[in-house]
């Protein structure tokens, strides 16, 4: 019961993700209108982009042009010397374990963003094109717990549940 409610009367939260990686901006878009998202969360820890389109001010205003919100969530991005060590080493077990440390921290911010998710139709925005391999799946996995939601990906192919990731200790 949360809130004098029985959540299971309420619809099951879906947390889309999504990765911009090879897309253009329009194609993008199109991805985001047919999941019917309403709120792109952007979690990367730095919102800009070489590609165009893609950072911070410029997506803000291509989404809201499109109908859809924007809001960047830098605590729950990769910090940078995460990222630096896996561009290192390439260990993703290294790369999960250290990320999966940070956002224990981050448990205020994941809650707020468990909140946003319950109201609107939100989709987790990092650069990515596969969820496997990018923070963004964990942050979506995190928000699912404290929401009782599912994480749905979105790609290329469509939108698919998320899928088991091993996951470092």
């Amino acid at each position: 019961m949360i809130g004098g409610f029985d959540h299971a009367y309420f619809p099951p939260v879906k947390i889309f993700t999504v990765g911009y990686e090879g897309l253009e901006l329009e194609v993008f878009l199109r991805q985001l209108r047919r999941a019917g998202v309403r709120l792109v969360v952007d979690v990367r820890d730095m919102p800009l982009s070489r590609k165009r389109g893609f950072s911070k001010t410029a997506l803000a205003a291509a989404l809201s042009a499109a109908g859809m919100g924007y809001l960047h969530v830098r605590s729950l991005g990769c910090p940078k010397t995460i990222r630096d060590q896996y561009r290192a080493d390439r260990d993703w077990s290294a790369y999960t374990a250290a990320f999966t440390k940070h956002l224990r921290k981050q448990s205020p911010a994941v809650r707020e963003l468990a909140e946003l998710c319950e109201k609107h139709t939100a989709a987790l925005l990092c650069y990515e094109a596969d969820a496997g391999f990018c923070h963004r799946t964990y942050v979506a996995r995190a928000v699912a717990a404290v929401s009782s939601g599912s994480v749905m990906h979105i790609s290329a192919a469509g939108i698919s549940p998320d899928r088991a990731i091993p996951a470092a200790a």
